[in-house]
């Protein structure tokens, strides 16, 4: 059968450095830093004492109270950032068929804070179960989708993938997968999550993955640093709608960039730790450029994973060499968790926004915070450090990589008609 094409009309974003999408773009090319003391919870006994947490955001500006009780925070997130892609999109406007518009959500975690204050308020208690009747309804990941959908009504595909931090990019990959086999004309897609509180900070303390550079947040996230000590973990969501082009263009939508091809892979490897020469992130990288029919002199930007670990840095761009040879050094690489931490089953959806707005506009936003070259790596590559670059930007990937050795990519083009 002959597949479809699917364009990207509209997105969304609530950040650590911008609470819309016009607001994350900018903190993108400015090289701002989401980094900052925790403000959600009294994190002084924590052996990280920051994150990168949405800042200026009152619920209750976007959601009933009432209704916003029934929302844990990750949810809250999903609903605000795809409420400005579908008005970026003018979707609505047009009366389209809700029985072809799905929602294809991600979260790697879910509601990790309704978990915490269920348990808390159990435990600290006399022993008698008394909970909350909303308490599994808003731990559950899959409800973002659920509640998008009841909302607007819309009754195509409904779920959302759990692949830990290349949660969203899986769900990406699906949303593009069913639009150009037909079987949806719309899919509302993306991630959102909120870890920043006690469980969340203390279990990846515990695993040893996060930064604990207290004494300096705005500069711990240090993607291929020298000194990079962890990733900094990040909140927020993303929002994208993918749509048939067809459909898109019968309803004179806007059109941002296509989407033309997804790889997945796994590491078979580890439970927390990358393969240590790439294997899986080269496959996926791999897969995405057999999926698009392209070559690897067809790429211009890789938005990597780049969380800021010692091993997974290096990994990462052992792949990128091994797949793109000498091409490597005409690539653009960048990795913007740098400035807005890491989103865990997010990531992939902000991130893939990132490479969306770098084919509209060509700018390659930056890796800042780098101050030592790491000897392990090839200083030789364009990894964009510190400042945003100019250049021609027609073709993009986004790489995001989970625990579990969960690896995904996913290729956007710029947009000609």
């Amino acid at each position: 059968m002959e597949l479809k094409r699917v364009v990207i009309t509209g997105l969304g974003a609530l950040t650590p450095i911008g609470n819309t999408l016009d607001e994350y773009w900018k903190g993108l090319v400015d090289g701002k830093s989401g980094a900052a003391p925790i403000t959600h919870f009294d994190a002084s006994k924590f052996k990280t004492q920051f994150a990168c947490e949405v800042k200026d955001f009152n619920v209750t500006d976007f959601i009933d109270r009432k209704e916003a009780r029934k929302l844990d925070p990750f949810s809250q997130y999903a609903m605000v950032s795809t409420d400005e892609a579908i008005a970026d999109a003018a979707l609505m406007e047009s009366n389209p068929d809700l029985d072809r518009i799905g929602v294809i959500w991600g979260s790697g975690i879910g509601g990790l804070k309704s978990f915490q204050d269920e348990c808390e308020n159990f435990f600290g208690g006399d022993g008698t179960p008394k909970f909350n009747p909303f308490f599994i309804p808003k731990m559950i990941a899959d409800i973002a989708a659920g509640h998008i959908s009841i909302k607007y009504g819309f009754r195509g595909p409904n779920y959302v993938t759990v692949s830990a931090c290349a949660s969203s990019t899986n769900a990406l990959i699906d949303a593009f997968n069913y639009i150009r086999l037909g079987k949806a004309d719309v899919i509302i897609s993306g991630g959102s999550e909120a870890a920043v509180n006690e469980v969340g900070m203390g279990g990846f303390n515990a695993l040893r993955a996060l930064s604990t550079r207290n004494d300096d947040p705005k500069t711990a996230s240090r993607p291929f640093d020298a000194e990079r000590d962890g990733f900094v973990l990040g909140e927020g969501s993303g929002a994208l709608i993918l749509e048939e082009y067809e459909h898109a263009k019968k309803r004179g939508a806007k059109i941002y960039a296509e989407v033309i091809g997804g790889g997945m892979s796994s590491d078979a490897y580890h439970m927390t730790a990358p393969h240590p020469d790439g294997i899986g992130a080269m496959n996926t990288m791999k897969y995405a450029l057999e999926d698009a029919n392209l070559s690897v002199e067809d790429i211009d930007y890789i938005n990597v994973h780049g969380t800021s670990t010692p091993l997974g840095d290096i990994a990462e761009v052992k792949a990128i060499q091994g797949l793109f040879g000498d091409h490597a050094y005409k690539l653009n690489i960048s990795s913007t968790k740098s400035m807005t931490g890491h989103l865990l089953g997010a990531a992939g959806a902000i991130e893939a926004i990132a490479c969306v707005m770098a084919v509209k506009n060509d700018i390659v936003p930056p890796t800042i915070n780098h101050f030592n070259d790491d000897p392990e790596l090839d200083n030789e590559l364009n990894f964009t450090f510190n400042k945003a670059q100019e250049r021609e930007v027609n073709i993009a990937i986004s790489n995001t990589f989970g625990f579990g050795g969960h690896n995904t990519s996913l290729i956007v083009k710029k947009y000609k008609g």
